[in-house]
């Protein structure tokens, strides 16, 4: 079994494209828009690095290892963010497209309002798929009931 939260699903007036991976994220983005808010992690902007006619914006408290495109800029923050930030970061930055992994968790879905609020479109990685025989169990009282504890 594996600890796999559910996945976010697009609600009324999402403007959302899914993909399968961060390069069709980066193939992709001709289509969406130049001013691109990267939020998929600080190892993913290698990706993203042939994009010499993109501005990215990358939020992180930690150094990025891997190559970034040419025209990033990177905002030093640490979340959890409140969908009134979210909605102030690309009206701020003139982001005109949100890329995103799906993480399924609720702490960072505030980006995902915004980008609704602000009719933005998002590009959105999806989780891979399990291997076979691997089954997701959406919490932690899930895994401890699958296991036979009954925890207080």
């Amino acid at each position: 079994m594996v600890l796999r939260r559910p996945g976010w699903l697009p609600g009324l007036g999402d403007r959302w494209h899914l993909v399968d991976s961060l390069h069709a994220a980066a193939d992709l983005l001709p289509r969406c828009g130049s001013r691109v808010f990267l939020t998929t992690g600080r190892t993913s902007p290698a990706a993203f690095a042939h994009l010499r006619d993109r501005h990215f914006v990358v939020r992180s408290v930690e150094l990025f290892e891997q190559p970034m495109p040419p025209h990033t800029g990177v905002l030093p923050a640490r979340g959890p963010f409140t969908v009134a930030d979210e909605s102030a970061l690309p009206r701020e930055h003139c982001v005109d497209v949100l890329v995103t992994k799906d993480s399924g968790a609720e702490a960072t879905a505030a980006k995902l309002m915004a980008a609704r609020e602000l009719a933005l479109p998002v590009v959105v990685v999806r989780r891979p798929p399990l291997p076979d025989g691997l089954a997701p169990v959406p919490d932690v009282a899930g895994v401890l009931a699958r296991l036979g504890l009954n925890l207080p």
